[in-house]
């Protein structure tokens, strides 16, 4: 399995966090966790399964927006698959797509959806192209355009948004709503209309990523990746971690569990 970040231009890095490549030559199955960032994503080989939590099986969609969320998801197929992003920060949604970033939130939503003809002109052009090369150009000029077409006004709940993302969560919402000059009530209302999630369950979720981005330390104990993460103890930790996850941290950073199966196995270059 084979992992590639790409950074994007520019232009648009206060949209797109980064570019991923995904690909596998054999049977795979993906354990999609909280995040508090939406991905615009394209399978351009190879079709997955959602597994449900009552024991269905639903098809994903083959080009979409997965939107920031805070369930787990479980995914399968059972061939060789190649899988595009694009790692969009929350307010991009709205800045690209004629919704709101709240619509998407928890939902993954077809792309033809979203975007009508030119959605799946677009799947089949990232579907059909000679390499990975030419499919990152293909996402991006389409990022390009969209944004174009949009205001182009950056507001300060934007700034706040990476803050939190930086701060990897360890913030103090009041302060924050103080640094862009709003009330608190006003903060967490716009907040809300560009993250998708209110500001405290931003952060939660941003401080339980920061926590998986530890897996494979394994010279740190729980105590001490809850210490440094900043909960107030074990306890706190694992019950913070357990609900966004649905399993619990001794089991995700045992490396015996499938939801880091991805983690383990790829290969992960950074560009081309």
């Amino acid at each position: 399995m084979e992992y590639t970040t790409i950074q994007p231009s520019a232009h648009l890095a206060d949209i797109v966090r980064h570019f991923w490549i995904l690909e596998s030559r054999g049977a795979y199955t993906h354990f999609s966790m909280p995040d508090v960032c939406s991905e615009l994503i394209f399978h351009f080989r190879g079709s997955f399964t959602e597994l449900l939590n009552d024991g269905r099986e639903q098809p994903s969609f083959t080009a979409g927006v997965h939107g920031q969320s805070r369930q787990a998801r479980k995914f399968e197929i059972n061939c060789g698959f190649g899988i595009l992003g694009a790692y969009l920060y929350p307010q991009a949604i709205p800045l690209l797509f004629n919704c709101s970033t709240p619509e998407v939130s928890n939902q993954m939503v077809n792309l033809d959806l979203l975007l009508g003809t030119e959605g799946k002109l677009l799947e089949d052009a990232i579907a059909s192209a000679a390499g990975n090369t030419e499919r990152v150009k293909l996402l991006e000029a389409f990022i390009s355009r969209q944004y174009s077409r949009k205001d182009k006004k950056i507001l300060p709940v934007f700034r706040t948004i990476q803050t939190i993302i930086d701060q990897k969560g360890l913030v103090k919402i009041k302060d924050i709503a103080k640094g862009v000059f709003l009330s608190e009530r006003q903060f967490k209302r716009q907040f809300y209309q560009y993250a998708g999630f209110s500001p405290k369950l931003y952060a939660r979720i941003v401080r339980f990523q920061s926590a998986m981005a530890l897996y494979g330390q394994k010279c740190k104990s729980l105590t001490a990746i809850a210490l440094e993460c900043g909960y107030y103890d074990q306890s706190h930790f694992i019950g913070d971690f357990t609900e966004f996850a649905g399993i619990s941290p001794k089991t995700f950073f045992s490396g015996k569990s499938c939801a880091t199966a991805w983690r383990d196995t790829a290969i992960e270059i950074s560009d081309f």
